[in-house]
């Protein structure tokens, strides 16, 4: 028994604590940025061996060299008779005019549904009826409606973006305690000043992500946007190299539009970090 006894606090002494092996299991992973880094390398070089071996005709994947050949001349002009930059200019400016409409009135909108049950019966059918619906399926009643111009190109992304933007202020509303707005009203503050200071930064989190997700919306509407009749566009570009088969031209449209969107996603985490930066400590 004195043994037993003895032994025992050694044995509890020898095990780290939780916290301890916590910290070197954190240790042990790598970063995030490497992990991520290791598999977009793996990816290429899984594309690279199977291109050069043969394994994939390049009407189907074109080889690196090849998308880099067609990068270098879209770059200089020398596809569609405008530079690349001109391309992306002009998608850019599309995107970009659409999600700030959509951020204006969405915003608004999505608010004013969250906090007036009234607005909300009224609003909630339209926005949930058109939400699911492809873009190219009410393609051809914007361009009858609005024309082939600038308009009906900008108002497609503006739909697509709207919804969920809408949506996630509205679902952010709710994240206001009522014991929040009643401490305020407490306080003696308006309906204007409880939406201001309780109501709006307790949906902001939402909003950010509603944000995110209607820009990632926009972009994946932007090739259906340029079929209409567009001149200019990486979209249009795509879409004229696939008629002629140009699979290099169409991998490298895809890779420009896929890093485009990547920058504006980290750019709005950057925005989402900085102005809230209480989310997922609480």
């Amino acid at each position: 028994m004195s043994e037993a006894a003895t032994d025992t606090p050694d044995v509890a002494m020898s095990v780290p604590p939780l916290a301890s092996r916590r910290a070197a299991t954190r240790r042990r992973v790598p970063p995030a940025w490497l992990i991520s880094l290791a598999t977009v390398a793996l990816a290429l070089l899984a594309w690279i061996a199977a291109t050069q071996a043969g394994l994939v005709k390049p009407l189907f994947l074109p080889r690196p060299g090849s998308v880099l050949a067609a990068f270098s001349d879209a770059l200089d002009g020398r596809i569609d008779g405008a530079p690349l930059l001109e391309h992306v200019a002009a998608s850019l400016m599309r995107v970009a005019s659409a999600f700030v409409l959509a951020a204006l009135i969405g915003i608004p909108v999505g608010l004013a549904t969250g906090l007036n049950p009234a607005l909300r019966a009224a609003f909630d059918p339209f926005i949930e009826f058109y939400r699911p619906l492809p873009p190219l399926a009410y393609l051809p009643l914007v361009i009858i409606w609005f024309g082939i111009g600038e308009t009906s190109k900008i108002l497609l992304i503006f739909l697509a973006c709207f919804a969920p933007v809408a949506l996630a202020a509205r679902a952010g509303v709710s994240a206001a305690s009522v014991d929040q707005v009643n401490a305020a009203r407490a306080l003696g503050a308006s309906r204007a000043q409880v939406v201001r200071h309780v109501v709006l930064p307790a949906a902001l989190p939402d909003i950010l992500v509603g944000l995110r997700i209607g820009m990632g919306v926009g972009w994946t509407t932007l090739v259906a946007a340029e079929m209409v009749a567009a001149s200019t566009g990486i979209g249009q570009m795509v879409l004229n190299a696939s008629n002629f088969l140009r699979t290099d031209i169409v991998v490298m449209g895809i890779l420009v539009i896929g890093a485009l969107a990547a920058l504006f996603e980290f750019g709005m985490r950057r925005l989402e970090r900085r102005l809230t930066p209480w989310k997922g400590r609480a």
